[in-house]
């Protein structure tokens, strides 16, 4: 198939290269020209704007977006859908928030576009393993689509979810999920790390992938990150979110569902970005207070 893709980052240039690599014609746009060169000397078609981008695409133009959410995704339809026509395809393939991704399909569907969100796991190593794909749409441009699904996804790792929003809905879940592995996980090293037995934590983790339970591919990773740096010295204990479990949480609200696990493991990362705490401080005032209990001062 030949495709236009917009967007080269650490995820659109592997997803790019794995499309040349089946056998796809990709026509390429990104807001950095030494991303465009990338992608041209591995056999993509370089394009200088949208308009060229447009022109260089068959009548019948399918177009996969993997561009930050929110305001990124609506510049860039902004732009595209008044050049494209009746029966044309726009995927979203990164992780927009699936209400958002429901009004730009009834936006699109005004002029006959087909819009799909496409929620896509994977990472930096998807190049090599496949991306997990989870898409939602209607089913006639899903079938067309089929191709390079099965492309970039590694065998049974693509699903049609349902009608539109219905992607990005399970891409928000499948990221919540992973929020509390990772949770758990870091919870489990830092108990065996305070503990009074000096673990190799590095080898536990490796161990832990031949048989147990809990084995998994951030396991492995784990256990790849302390091979590089056993005590992790060299890294900050500050966690960034890129709003999945936030958007997950208030869908939780929403539909009236319990997720604890996902509550403390957001929330957690929130506390990893502040040196210190007005609520710490009140609660060793308190214990002061009502204790006479020493508190140590800020120098």
């Amino acid at each position: 198939m030949k495709i236009g893709f917009v967007g080269l980052g650490k995820m659109g240039a592997k997803m790019t290269e794995r499309l040349l690599n089946g056998g796809h014609e990709i026509a390429v746009y990104d807001k950095s020209s030494d991303g465009i060169k990338e992608m041209q000397k591995i056999g993509a078609i370089a394009t200088s704007s949208m308009e060229d981008l447009i022109e260089n695409l068959p009548e019948k133009k399918i177009i996969w977006l993997m561009v930050p959410s929110g305001k990124p995704i609506d510049e860039n339809l902004e732009i595209l859908l008044p050049m494209m026509n009746k029966g044309d395809i726009i995927i979203d393939g990164g992780n927009s928030n699936w209400r958002e991704s429901q009004k730009r399909a009834t936006n699109a569907e005004k002029d006959g576009i087909y819009f799909i969100d496409c929620g896509t796991s994977g990472g930096i190593w998807g190049l090599e393993n496949g991306y997990c794909l989870m898409y939602g749409g209607e089913l006639e441009p899903v079938k067309i689509l089929e191709p390079l699904f099965k492309t970039l996804a590694p065998e049974n790792g693509s699903i049609h979810c349902g009608p539109c929003g219905s992607g990005h809905f399970t891409k928000m879940v499948h990221n919540a999920i992973e929020y509390g592995m990772m949770q758990a996980y870091a919870e489990g090293f830092e108990l065996m790390q305070n503990s009074e037995f000096d673990f190799n934590l590095e080898g536990i983790s490796k161990t832990w992938m031949h048989g147990s339970v809990i084995r998994s591919w951030l396991l492995e990773l784990a256990g790849n990150a302390l091979s590089e740096d056993p005590k992790l010295d060299s890294i900050k204990d500050y966690v960034q979110d890129s709003g999945e479990g936030r958007w997950a949480l208030q869908s939780a609200i929403d539909f009236d569902t319990p997720v604890p696990v996902l509550a403390a493991s957001l929330f957690t990362r929130f506390r990893s970005r502040q040196e210190q705490t007005f609520s710490g401080k009140m609660l060793a005032a308190l214990r002061q207070q009502f204790g006479g209990h020493s508190t140590k001062k800020n120098t």
